[in-house]
């Protein structure tokens, strides 16, 4: 777009200084040049699941009740940074102190700054712990997103809100884009009335497909919480969600909720390509199974010409979760792969290694369409 805006300002400055019959340079044979189309650009970048177990929180704990979170993101932030809108799973709650993590989470206040000072620009907050701590939890993590200004979309205190705020829009570039987020449950726990949870329900989907078409979007991109634990390739529920979605009216689906990465697909169509991210797996967690200790980033390019909004360009990332003790403190770094791992002791050069083997071989035999990239360095 930089270049598009150039062109236009030289364009203007070379006009306006013709003065009297001078010929306008910019007309030959009596027909003006056609202008340039006018073309519109947005990357969004994609990240997994942002836990924190208890591990996480003890680590971030400092005196007087306070918790620093500095260093976690620092490595990918330059990435993150990198891209128009950045969005991701806050699986987690703020329902304020105690903290505790699994299996009902509830965060520190300083997690939620932290996420936003590493660039991420929208969060998703319906999963299955979005009722960790009950109605207080809902109404106090929508409370702190807001007193933070970070847009955010899946969970409500009531049916009114629900209805002013989703379909959730956001347009960057004259680009529209809708963002959907549902979770196939709760863990169990029931969601407190009024306060709403958006449910992984056909019926429900179908409606807000609806709705979202009425406003107009460039595109619609579905987020949902589904499929199974640990498990790296999707179900069967999976796959026919996914084709259903495409069937009425989705162009890209990320998913979540796995926290292990599952395959990724570009489908070609009559109206173009269209993304299906089934799993992008934890951006942070202390999980230790096996596959659990990173993730994939999933960037996707828009261009809107014309009038008509297309992918024009899309990859992945991969990264890894560094956990050094040092005197006898546990520390979180999300690593991209691209870092120097020379500055790692060799157990954790191992591990990342491990990690990064294991998920190019898996995508390698399992992706269709989609390439790496290298993310862009913060070092």
């Amino acid at each position: 777009m930089k270049y598009h805006t150039l062109i236009a300002v030289a364009l203007v400055a070379a006009t306006s200084c013709c003065t009297g019959n001078a010929r306008n340079p910019f007309t030959l044979n009596n027909d003006t040049i056609p202008a340039e189309p006018i073309i519109h650009q947005v990357t969004l970048l994609f990240g997994g699941d942002l836990m924190q177990h208890e591990p996480q929180i003890k680590s971030a704990a400092r005196p007087g009740g306070k918790y620093d979170y500095t260093g976690v993101f620092d490595q990918m932030k330059a990435e993150i940074e990198s891209a128009d809108l950045a969005i991701a799973n806050f699986e987690v709650t703020l329902g304020g102190p105690p903290y505790r993590g699994y299996p009902q989470f509830c965060a520190p206040d300083e997690y939620l700054q932290a996420i936003k000072d590493a660039g991420f620009d929208v969060l998703t907050t319906c999963n299955n712990h979005s009722v960790d701590t009950y109605a207080r939890g809902i109404d106090r993590t929508i409370t702190m997103m807001d007193s933070l200004r970070i847009p955010h979309l899946g969970t409500y205190r009531n049916e009114q809100e629900r209805a002013a705020q989703y379909p959730f829009i956001i347009e960057h570039d004259s680009i529209r884009i809708c963002l959907l987020n549902y979770t196939y449950g709760t863990n169990g726990i029931p969601v407190p009335k009024p306060c709403i949870v958006n449910a992984l329900d056909t019926l429900i989907i179908a409606a807000d497909i609806e709705r979202a078409k009425a406003m107009h979007p460039d595109v619609i991109i579905c987020m949902p919480h589904w499929g199974d634990e640990y498990h790296l390739l999707p179900n069967a529920g999976q796959k026919q969600l996914a084709d259903w979605l495409f069937a009425h009216g989705v162009d890209h689906i990320i998913g979540g909720h796995p926290h292990v990465v599952e395959p990724i697909e570009v489908r070609e169509g009559a109206d173009g390509r269209h993304v299906l991210a089934y799993s992008l797996g934890n951006f942070v967690s202390n999980q230790s199974r096996p596959n659990t200790d990173g993730g994939t980033m999933v960037r996707l390019t828009l261009t809107k010409q014309d009038g008509k909004t297309t992918l024009t360009d899309c990859g992945y990332n991969l990264y890894w979760v560094s956990r050094p003790v040092n005197s006898g403190k546990r520390y979180y770094r999300v690593l991209p792969s691209n870092f120097p791992t020379d500055s790692l002791n060799a157990n954790e050069r191992t591990k990342m290694n491990t990690y990064l083997n294991n998920t190019r071989a898996h995508f390698a035999k399992y992706n269709i369409g989609i390439t790496e990239y290298a993310p862009a360095s913060s070092r």
